[in-house]
């Protein structure tokens, strides 16, 4: 795989779903990735450090660039439990827990935040207002309640398909409800 390449699509569809759905400062986007989706294999069976790094460095800076906290999906054997940055934590409230991602428990992207961030935690469950799947990894449980899905063109990175989402608030009342001011 072609990591310049790797970089240059996730650079590319962030900008392009934070351009599109412009988030709140400091609000959280979550990603999960399965670098080896990425790499043409199949989810856990062909992970990539290198993959894991490019992806993770690439979302750190376009996303903390706009303002907000970037959060990283750890796979299924750690429960999808997220790395983060402490500040993050310690401003939504959400409780640390103990745990070390590595290559085959957590998955390269995963370690790779750990690794990367300055004061990285583990959480096991957050709330983000938007957010990039890659690699079909499961990011619905870590979103607001009311996720918005958006098509992206392109939509892959490497050969992982990307699903992405945004959150509205929930639209309340009935019929005489308004939902925009006059």
């Amino acid at each position: 795989m072609d990591l310049n390449e790797i970089a240059r699509q996730t650079e590319q569809i962030i900008s392009g779903l934070l351009t599109d759905h412009p988030q709140r400062e400091g609000s959280v986007f979550v990603i999960g990735c399965s670098s080896s989706e990425v790499n043409g294999g199949l989810i856990g069976k062909n992970s990539s450090e290198e993959i894991g790094k490019t992806i993770f460095e690439t979302a750190r800076r376009v996303v903390e660039s706009r303002g907000l906290f970037l959060a990283c999906q750890c796979c299924e054997h750690l429960n999808r439990a997220l790395v983060l940055e402490e500040a993050c934590a310690l401003r939504y409230g959400y409780e640390p827990v103990t745990v070390v991602p590595w290559l085959h428990g957590g998955g390269s992207f995963a370690t790779a935040a750990y690794y990367g961030f300055e004061h990285p935690v583990v959480v096991e469950r957050i709330q983000a207002s938007a957010g990039l799947d890659i690699g079909d990894t499961l990011i619905g449980m870590h979103l607001k309640p009311v996720a918005v899905p958006v098509h992206l063109k392109p939509a892959l990175i490497g050969q992982a398909h990307v699903v992405a989402a945004f959150c509205r608030p929930k639209l309340i009342g009935g019929e005489r409800a308004r939902y925009v001011k006059e």
